[in-house]
């Protein structure tokens, strides 16, 4: 299985909760990754590309497995800090 994902990375869990408010309240998720996100992608809306299994840290991968495509996580805590993750496609078995 592959993952197409995009984030929103920040450092703290207040933050990242009220991203995620704001999307539930119809902010467009590219648009707040450019604004708040501290990772490179954030260039990119949050885009982080397609990946398999083992290229992001765990968390991250567990959460893209659980979400349907189109779907937005609650905050998800790793060691580089607090992601809001936006699953935009899969692919495999």
């Amino acid at each position: 299985m592959e993952w197409k994902a995009s984030h929103i990375l920040v450092s703290s869990q207040d933050l990242a909760r009220r991203l995620k408010q704001e999307i539930r309240q119809g902010a467009r998720f590219e648009e707040l990754a450019r604004k708040h996100s501290t990772c490179p992608s954030k260039s990119s809306g949050g885009d982080l590309g397609w990946f398999g299994p083992g290229k992001m840290v765990g968390e991250f991968e567990t959460a893209c497995k659980r979400l349907g495509v189109g779907s937005v996580s609650d905050p998800v805590r790793t060691q580089f800090g607090y992601h809001i993750i936006k699953v935009t496609g899969k692919r495999g078995d």
